[in-house]
């Protein structure tokens, strides 16, 4: 029985240029269907649509056999929650469960029932605890288990989840996925629009979208079996998936179906692996960039009620050429943290001491005007930052405050420059406005407008987030770039963990705001009891290797995806 149907959709943002073309999609009844596709496809267009928050230009939407029209609006939004990728645009109120009753509020439900669903929203995305909370003193992803909560506290018909595990750490998307799967299983329909391919394996359908059209449709061993087809789209198979087929078109003898890391460790194991002999590594003198004593930070300091400390007593040294990753549960403290090594926040009194090159954070007349121009920082949602009517004028503003006197000769050649250097031709997109791109386009305008300013060290915190999987490879390579070129240091704070293995040589690992242990990735990722406790999970290579390990076959070096491929095939495979 279906529950929701499009007929021949359409919409345009603006004459001329049609976001959705004609789609025609059903969906039954208690089914979980996954939506996946490139940024700028259409997917969360499509979710707004469902939801009523956007009209069609033509074509038909039926919700439980009630037609799209403003008759029956208030009623398909009963039926229809959405939740999207942003939380500071979802929430409202100024206390916790203030926000989680707003809807029902809404819906003109009595109180006794309004406090019962407060308690199961809560519940469900484990953050009774914050009850009585200010949202504006959470983490992004905290906030995001609240927005979550708040629609989960209507009792929908429907869920949509528009990339709303994105700012979530591993053990919180986990919790997230079995809420929702357990919902899923009561009888709510479930449409997921993600870019974490492995969400989608547990999805009844997938649906890929590519420039407002349905592409594909169909289970999700069906569609990822079509391995170029899908990379045509922007898309990417699952990590497991993908090793499977690289390791495959190396001659390995892969006879199973890979999707997830399971199906590749048992395929692994079938194979004659034998130990590899490890490389000793020479290491190489550093300059140190970064150097923090016995950080900590309380928000609220002079409050008894509302004083929550943040960080304590952190002591952590950044070097020059180390690409750093910073990774810990949501609410750890990564970002009060980073946003003290370039100023943003103050030390507070006998709380530390941090000296980033030759400057001391601590001393009153340190020059933080000058120390931002050394320091760039990307925050999440990068291109929020963004405000100017062309691409040129928000690139060139943080050069110019940073350079008063500055030629207009070498502002222009900067700014190419940077645009250049985050992969853009500079002549195509200079005049247009940076509204008008897409998100991944946003965000490497937002990339290009700080590191126009030359930094020797680049902070990122969850730069990747929201992005599809090729545009997260190609952000991803562009970092690199940049660590070739003038950035001598980069550190990044994310919940990927495959991200850090790959692209990481050193790691911090912070719980209830301090760091718990650091060191190289392999150091660091070889316990998974900590790292559990922590709310994170191994990355994938670091999880096959240490399931290998205890059928006595010990790979070495690095985590990276290259050299785990290597490492196998030099492990005894036969060819």
């Amino acid at each position: 029985m279906e529950i929701l149907s499009a007929k021949d959709l359409q919409f345009s943002y603006e004459e001329g240029k049609q976001v959705i073309k004609n789609l025609n999609l059903t969906v039954e009844k208690g089914e979980y269907l996954a939506i996946i596709g490139h940024n700028g496809s259409g997917k969360s267009t499509l979710a707004k649509l469902f939801n009523g928050l956007l009209s069609p230009d033509g074509g038909e939407i039926i919700v439980d056999n009630l037609t799209f029209n403003k008759k029956n609006l208030f009623e398909i939004r009963k039926k229809v929650g959405v939740v999207f990728q942003n939380p500071d645009n979802q929430l409202i109120a100024s206390i916790v469960e203030d926000d989680v009753a707003f809807g029902p509020e809404n819906l003109g439900i009595d109180r006794e029932e309004i406090g019962k669903r407060i308690e199961y929203a809560l519940n469900a995305v484990n953050m009774q605890a914050f009850r009585k909370s200010s949202p504006e003193r959470l983490s992004g992803g905290q906030k995001q288990r609240i927005a979550i909560a708040g629609v989960l506290a209507l009792k929908p018909e429907i869920l949509i989840l528009d990339e709303s595990t994105s700012m979530l750490d591993p053990m919180g998307r986990q919790e997230i996925l079995s809420v929702v799967k357990k919902l899923n299983e009561e009888g709510t329909t479930v449409i997921t629009i993600t870019h974490y391919m492995d969400e989608v394996l547990s999805a009844d359908r997938v649906v890929v979208m590519n420039k407002g059209e349905i592409a594909m449709i169909g289970a999700p061993k069906e569609i990822f079996a079509s391995v170029d087809k899908i990379k045509s789209y922007g898309l990417e198979l699952p990590l497991p998936a993908y090793i499977a087929d690289r390791l495959k078109k190396e001659g390995v003898k892969i006879q199973d179906t890979v999707m997830d890391r399971l199906d590749l460790l048992a395929c692994l194991k079938k194979l004659p692996l034998k130990t590899c002999a490890s490389e000793k590594l020479q290491e190489k003198l550093q300059e140190k960039l970064v150097s923090v004593k016995n950080l900590s930070y309380t928000y609220s300091k002079g409050s008894k009620s509302l004083a929550v400390k943040a960080i304590k007593d952190i002591s952590l040294d950044i070097y020059d050429r180390d690409f750093f990753g910073i990774v810990g549960q949501t609410g750890s403290g990564k970002s009060t943290f980073i946003q003290h090594l370039n100023g943003l926040i103050k030390l507070q009194k006998n709380s530390g001491e941090i000296t980033v090159k030759d400057f001391n954070l601590a001393h009153k007349k340190c020059d933080y005007i000058a120390l931002r121009s050394k320091i760039g920082m990307v925050f999440q949602y990068p291109e929020y930052q963004l405000f100017a009517d062309t691409v040129f004028d928000d690139v060139a503003f943080g050069l110019k405050n940073f350079n008063k006197n500055i030629f207009n000769e070498e502002i222009n050649a900067r700014v190419a420059d940077a645009l250049t250097l985050v992969g853009f031709e500079y002549s195509e997109i200079k005049d247009k406005s940076p509204f008008e791109l897409s998100g991944g386009q946003k965000r490497r305008v937002a990339i290009a407008g700080v590191i126009v300013t030359r930094p020797e060290i680049l902070i990122l915190d969850e730069p990747a987030a929201g992005l599809d999987p090729r545009g997260k490879r190609e952000f991803l390579a562009m970092l690199k770039n940049l660590h070739n070129s003038f950035v001598k240091t980069i550190i990044i704070v994310s919940h990927d963990m495959d991200l850090i293995s790959e692209y990481c040589n050193k790691v911090a690992l912070f719980k209830g705001g301090e760091i718990i242990t650091s060191g190289t990735p392999e150091e660091v990722f070889k316990n998974e009891e900590i790292l559990t406790s922590c709310g994170l999970e191994l990355p994938l290579t670091a999880f096959i290797r240490k399931e290998l390990n205890k059928s006595g076959v010990n790979l070495h070096g690095d985590l990276t995806v290259d050299n785990f491929i290597s490492q196998i095939i030099k492990g005894g495979v036969k060819l």
